[in-house]
């Protein structure tokens, strides 16, 4: 029985995919003349929006900074909660459930997603790609997790779409679930052996309510 779940942010909570991708490429239209694809975009997920933004535009690197989470605020608006996570947030509040966030994006970022959305006050501990030594796939923030709330590996879960997610588990020696139901990288996730794989929201739901 689970007493601790740990979830990704990007493509398992929420639908911000596509926002990311458009935010990215409205700073690379201004500083680099240039757009990318979202594949192109994806291959340089793992540090933060500020270190990739720095390594774009160099000494610019702080009007650019401004300018992407100018544009990720504002344009919010595309992005949501997949349907149906909030009851499942709701459910494990209610059995006293400790939720943790563990992403690999910045806090700035992560905390706009989490207000605009209202889902902040669900999460005990937020750990983002700012506030560990080394970004995923390490296990830095479920690590954190477990020493925190003083938690054994088999009581926690961690929830995410990414390969990265299903690395940082394994080596956290946590269970790993990947959620399919928006993921860049189905394929690739599939590949890797996860202990439970879920299509739906729904799937997810009915699975946690028997495990915790």
């Amino acid at each position: 029985m689970f007493k601790g779940i740990i979830f990704d942010i990007d493509g398992t909570l929420t639908s911000t995919n596509q926002l990311i991708f458009d935010s990215f490429n409205h700073i690379a239209k201004k500083y680099l003349n240039k757009t990318f694809s979202n594949e192109e975009i994806t291959t340089m997920f793992g540090p933060t929006e500020e270190v990739i933004i720095k390594l774009w535009c160099g000494d610019n690197h702080e009007a650019a900074g401004k300018d992407y989470y100018d544009y990720y605020k504002s344009h919010h608006d595309i992005a949501e909660l997949y349907p149906g996570m909030k009851e499942v947030l709701d459910i494990l509040k209610d059995k006293k459930i400790l939720l943790s966030i563990f992403t690999g994006k910045g806090r700035k970022s992560s905390i706009i997603t989490l207000e605009e959305l209202g889902i902040i006050d669900y999460f005990d501990m937020i750990v983002t790609g700012d506030e560990v030594t080394n970004h995923k796939p390490a296990p830095d923030g479920i690590i954190s997790f477990l020493a925190k709330y003083n938690l054994k590996k088999d009581e926690v879960l961690m929830i995410g779409d990414s390969a990265g997610d299903v690395k940082a588990s394994r080596d956290a020696g946590v269970k790993i679930a990947s959620a399919l139901w928006d993921s860049y990288a189905a394929e690739k996730v599939k590949q890797l052996g996860s202990d439970y794989y879920f299509n739906t929201v729904g799937e997810l739901k009915e699975f946690l309510i028997q495990h915790i």
